[in-house]
């Protein structure tokens, strides 16, 4: 049956359950939606608008679970329901429909799981369901149905079509190409192979896994002991690997912008899980390609707008950026670095655009060397799965994602659109983390589930040995699914692994104790068949020889011809300079990100070094970003992006050289261990394959970049392909430009003396080289993208022992401290490196003068984007630079007059930074108005120069320890599914003298933990349950309705010598819970920030006169600190003074004060100051490397939020 709730919104949540609620049901369903129950209502007969029907929400998924925690039993499906007008509201179709009606049906799907069907048509079935098979394919198989002597089932020619697909299988990166008439001699992954033969440097593992692994340094581990059971941090050493890859989302981000994104990110997060044994991942990248977005004043370069297929360009960058953003921040993974290009180009004869977008997912993660690589199963191993329910979900994604989009219905494509659920991902991650930090890890062999679903994974999993599956023992969320749904559906958040018997029941063990779901499937056979069968009905939808499953079909033949492209020469005078560089300054690539970079969180994990934001303003223009492999503050990981697509239009090898130029003039500025040694590649390719004349291209392409990466000494282990980059409309096609995106990685060896794009106001020199060796050239520039032009030449790199000697200088420079600001030329040129540089400190200009380069054209020298870097450097550099033959320019100084003053012979230019920052930040302010509205963007774009950085240390502060080796005193984190800040709050408790106990909510549910011997508790930050129903609203629920949780939580605040600690989700709890207030009749709540989206940026806090134990002493500092949450408003009903507020942000004004708490409330505590709930992350501000912006003048270890975990630590040792 049906019930429903109504809030005083209007809201109507409708409750799927297998029988009517009790009244006792009903009160905890009431306080669970703070709604009320409609008693007696059957059906509501308005027009409301909801989820699609036949799609379960993880909204709902999460919303079940709540109610199953809070003992709730019978409920099947929850969904949130709006009143809509049909003139006034609009709607997303991808996500959402209508509903005229609100009844007991409203949940029903009138299908019967659809029977195994024998195939008699191969062709005909591959046509009707989008498969993509091409002739060959089906031939194959037409001709193994007849060896076999039977039909192929439905399930084996999808399955098939799915793990063979050109998206699982890169047939034309394996295929053999002919180029006008002349056969190649190497295929194109060959070709990239050859980097890692070649130079294979630091690689452990290429090409033959979920990721690539390169050597990395001796770490510290920093984990529970038994992560079966609450149990104690402990450090171990061990000797690491650097995981790198690179996923692309293309197809569903075009259709699906939210989903298709969120996926395409949780798809890489799981191949990095998969990577060896297991593998953890630490940080992500995002790069967004799409058309023009029609927003403000469209510009002469733009077009008539398109009839968009499914979204408009606009559409896509908000929604996509969102997705990405939202799964990162609920799993937990920061975002450290990212790109946007925005391009269409119209001609007579071809149309170019984005309108097939890509969406790259890329990202980094360590492990360890003895787990780097996979073992062999033994027979009877036991074939598991981790994760949720299946799903008629992303059904054919592999085969749809490997086509021009819009060549099938849209019925079709629609339906291989996933859904992200990232809090149960965290479970799953959890859980196979918990297996890497064990001394001996038992895992076998693991795979993520992705393209193909089942399908893939487990005949992956199988491919060495065979294996038999039960299809029983799948997890079905919807009846309806036939075999062939259940098996090939793309269901995310879900692992494949094999372990023995044995070991089974310990991951069983700890994948209940972190909520993740976890199904013995199937046992290895060494048969070499892959089997899955259902042991109930006795059919078998899949019986086939490995070999036959994974396919014999024929080499894929590439033929083409050269297609030589011509594009007129983009004319231009100097009198026009500042207009177009206005013009410039307002596109995409150029323009400013905070738009993306405020969004997403940048400091979860407590290891970021680096990220996008720099200086007082913390503008997004970080060079490259960097993680810190553990806590210790010396080793991590830089990453960085690179492409050039519009100068590949031109000159395919000069683009792909470029491209891995821009990747590494972005990491230079990183101190890599071994310089550019160091450096990996992963090489994503999108290109419009099939086209004529894009064939021979992709193929010079990818030729160039081989044997530049060679020529440099540095390797491609890993990257993808998604070579059917076209869009067809029903009147047109466009081609997407063919891409190549490099994302470069390496080992740094010292995380605190990173090169930030930020000038500094003395005497050293700016310097520029330029690492080109090409002369000075506008074509493929974002320039020409204003001119509505692509150009007839463009910038190249013709000396690869030049670029990679002036790298290793440069490396040398920055370890011997002689660098002190850098930024490289990419999109914009030297002009715009130039100001911004000057960007993100008030006042800032400088004095550049460029007549020693010896070019006229000034309008082409300052928009090039030949391959370089400008810096500020000591004198003493200069020797060294003319000792190694090194051409370089000292074009000026810093001045702090606010004015960029640029000369080149007789043209001269002075130029306004604060008026041109403006200007450079408008398009942010105009994406911002899609996302956090007109008065927040507004809000934003007048306050972000105002409120710059400002501290105030203790006068004594010594930025060390105090002695923590004394009495260590027990305290505890707290946990629920979807906490993602334990272990950087445990490590900064641990570094005080705590020892500190791992406590996971399903610990205090079960009685395994009690707190009886903890005296510090700290509730952690995160998304418990995807913050559904409100944050910690579910959590909340399990310590309410939960006896033993709620008795051993409320004996801990009975005892006068416990402190406790509430961050971010914590804090939502404590607030939940009424901890703080309990006299209060009227309690404070948590609300949406204002701008109702998430809010992450490094602010700062004043601390206010306070009696509280952690904070007394600090009174008066004024500190820099992260602040990363949705959900952060303090609404406090009473005057001011009935609250201890102890803490307020820096500012009042947003965005400073990123929530529009009352009273610009940003610490709070109880009455006797003992228990405090607060909403930004002092945890990830424990060091200095933590902050992006932290006063240059000393030399500290630790920051000063330390002190506050110091007080907790004395205090306990007098009062227990």
């Amino acid at each position: 049956m049906v019930f429903f709730f109504k809030d005083n919104q209007n809201l109507i949540f409708a409750v799927h359950s297998n029988s009517a609620p009790s009244q006792i049901d009903i009160t905890k369903l009431e306080w669970l939606f703070n709604a009320t129950y409609m008693n007696g209502v059957k059906k509501i007969e308005k027009t409301f608008l909801g989820p699609r029907k036949s799609m379960v929400t993880p909204w709902s998924t999460n919303a079940v679970e709540i109610t199953q925690n809070m003992i709730i039993n019978g409920i099947k499906r929850i969904e949130l329901y709006t009143r809509f007008e049909k003139n006034k509201d609009e709607y997303d179709p991808m996500l959402n429909e209508l509903y005229y009606e609100l009844n007991q049906s409203m949940f029903k799907i009138s299908l019967t799981p659809a029977p195994i069907k024998d195939v008699s048509d191969i062709s005909s079935y591959s046509n009707t369901e989008g498969l993509a098979l091409n002739e060959d394919e089906i031939s194959y198989l037409e001709k193994l149905s007849k060896k076999l002597n039977r039909k192929l089932t439905d399930s084996e020619v999808f399955g098939f079509s799915q793990v063979n697909s050109e998206h699982c299988r890169h047939k034309i990166f394996n295929g053999t190409f002919f180029i006008d008439g002349k056969k190649k001699k190497y295929s194109l992954f060959q070709m990239i192979k050859k980097t890692s033969k070649l130079n294979k440097n630091e690689i452990v593992s290429a090409y033959k896994d979920n990721v690539a692994f390169i050597k990395g340094p001796e770490l510290e581990q920093f984990s529970p002991k038994n992560p079966a059971h609450p149990s104690f941090f402990e450090k171990r050493k061990f000797k690491s690997v650097v995981s790198l890859k690179a996923e692309t989302h293309n197809f569903p981000t075009t259709v699906e912008p939210f989903n298709g994104a969120a996926t395409g990110s949780g798809g890489e997060i799981r191949d990095r899980l998969a990577g060896g044994k297991g593998s953890v991942p630490l940080a992500g990248t995002a790069v967004y390609m799409t058309p023009y977005p029609r927003i403000g004043n469209n510009k002469k370069w733009i077009g008539k707008e398109r009839n968009w297929l499914y979204q408009s360009p606009t559409d896509i960058l908000i929604k996509a950026s969102n997705g990405a953003s939202d799964f990162g921040n609920k799993f937990g993974q920061p975002l450290i670095a990212g790109s946007v290009l925005t391009f269409e180009y119209d001609s007579d004869n071809i149309k170019l655009g984005y309108d097939k977008v890509i969406m790259l997912a890329g990202g980094i993660g360590y492990g360890k060397v003895k787990q780097s690589i996979k073992s062999i199963p033994k027979k009877n191993d036991v074939i598991a799965i981790l994760g949720g329910d299946n799903y008629r979900i992303g059904m054919g994604g592999a085969s749809v994602s490997s086509t021009d989009t819009g060549k099938y219905s849209s019925g079709i494509e629609l339906n291989a659109i996933q859904r992200s659920n990232p809090e149960m991902q965290k479970r799953v991650a959890n859980t196979i983390r918990a297996f890497v930090e064990l001394d001996d890890n038992p895992i076998v062999s693991i795979h993520d589930h992705g393209a193909g679903g089942h399908l893939n994974c487990l005949s992956e999993l199988v491919e060495d040995t065979g294996g038999v599956v039960n299809i029983d023992k799948l997890p079905v969320g919807d009846d309806t699914l036939s075999h062939k749904e259940i098996i090939g559906n793309e269901s995310q958040e879900r692992m494949g692994l094999i372990i023995s018997e044995q070991n089974y029941l310990n991951l069983k063990k700890i994948a209940e104790r972190e909520k993740s779901p976890c199904y013995k499937v199937g046992e290895i056979t060494k048969d070499k068949r892959f089997i899955v069968k259902s042991n109930s009905t006795k059919e078998t939808p899949i019986n086939l020889e490995l070999s036959d499953f994974f396919g014999n079909s024929p080499e894929t033949i590439m033929k083409d011809l050269t297609i030589k492209s011509k594009y007129p020469k983009i004319e231009h005078s100097f009198s026009l300079f500042e207009k177009y560089l206005k013009d410039v300054l307002v596109l995409e690539s150029v323009a400013c990100k905070d738009w993306l970079t405020n969004k997403v969180d940048r400091c979860v994990t407590g290891k970021v070094a680096k990220q996008q934001s720099v200086g007082p303003l913390q503008l997004p223009l970080n060079n490259c970003g960097v993680m810190a492999l553990d806590y210790q503050g010396k080793n991590g990981v830089a990453t960085s992006i690179g492409y050039a697509p519009i100068i590949a239009l031109i000159n395919p090898s000069a683009g792909s050289r470029v491209a891995i130029s821009k990747a590494l003039t972005n990491i230079i500025w990183a101190p890599l261990t071994k310089s550019i040694k160091s450096i990996s590649l992963s090489a994503n390719w999108m290109w419009p394959c099939n086209n004529p004349g894009e064939d021979s291209r992709l193929y010079e392409a990818v030729k160039a970049c081989s044997n530049f990466a060679i020529d440099l000494d540095i390797n491609i282990p890993t990257g993808k392909d998604s070579l059917s980059m076209k869009q067809k409309y029903n009147d047109m096609e466009v081609l997407s430009p063919g891409t190549v995106i490099i994302s470069a990685t390496a080992n740094c060896d010292n995380i605190n003396n990173v090169i930030e794009p930020v000038f500094k106001n003395n005497n050293d020199s700016i310097y520029y080289i330029d690492m080109s060796k090409s002369p000075h050239s506008i074509g493929g520039s974002a320039f020409g993208q204003t001119q509505s032009q692509i150009g007839d030449n463009c910038p190249d790199v013709t000396d690869s022992d030049y670029f990679k000697k002036v790298f290793n200088i440069i490396q040398n420079f920055i370890k011997g401290d002689l660098i002190i600001s850098g930024h490289d030329i990419s999109s914009g040129g030297i002009i715009t490196t130039l100001l911004e540089l000057c960007f993100s400190e008030n006042d800032l200009g400088a004095n550049i003068d460029l007549s020693s380069l010896l070019c006229n054209d000034t309008t082409e020298l300052l928009f090039s984007e030949n391959p370089g870097i400008i810096f500020q450097g000591k004198k003493t550099i200069e020797e060294k630079l003319y000792k190694n033959d090194i051409a370089f320019y000292d074009l000026g100084r810093v001045n702090k007059s606010g004015y960029l003053t640029v000369k080149n012979n007789t043209h001269e230019l002075r130029l306004s930074v604060n008026e041109y920052r403006d200007h450079w930040f408008h398009k942010s302010f105009l994406m911002d108005t899609q996302q956090s509205g007109d008065k927040k963007a507004r809000e934003r774009f007048d306050n972000y120069k105002k409120q710059p950085l400002v501290f105030k240390f203790p006068k004594q502060f010594s930025g060390k320890l105090t002695n923590s080796a004394n009495k260590k005193i027990n305290a505890a984190v707290i946990r629920d599914k979807g906490s993602n800040s334990e272990r950087e709050m445990a490590y900064v408790m641990d570094l005080v003298g705590f020892n500190v106990k791992d406590v996971h909510m399903s610990d205090l549910i079960s009685g395994r933990e009690n707190l009886e011997n903890i005296h510090f508790i700290v509730a952690v930050g995160g998304f418990s349950n995807s913050d559904v129903l409100g944050s910690a609203k579910g959590w909340a629920g399990s310590f309410i309705y939960n006896e033993k949780a709620k008795n051993s939580l409320m004996r801990f605040y009975s005892r006068e010598n416990t402190l406790s600690l509430g961050v971010c989700n914590g804090c939502q709890l404590f607030i939940e819970l009424g901890l703080l207030h309990p006299d209060h009749k009227q309690k404070p709540t948590m609300a949406h920030n204002d701008s109702n989206k998430f809010e992450c940026i490094f602010t700062s806090v004043e601390i206010k006169k306070n009696k509280t134990v952690m904070f007394e002493n600090m009174t008066g500092l004024k500190l820099g600190i992260w602040s990363a949450h949705g959900e952060g408003k303090f609404n406090l009903p009473l005057n001011e003074n009935k609250y201890h507020i102890v803490g307020k942000y820096g500012y009042d004004d947003y965005p400073a004060n990123p929530n529009g708490s009352d009273y610009n409330t940003a610490i709070i505590s109880n009455d006797d100051g003992r228990h405090i709930a607060m909403m930004p992350h002092l945890e990830r501000s424990t060091f200095p490397w933590n902050w992006p912006y932290y006063p240059s003048n000393r030399n500290d270890f630790i920051s000063p939020w330390v002190i506050a975990f110091e007080n907790a630590k004395k205090w306990l040792l007098n009062n227990t």
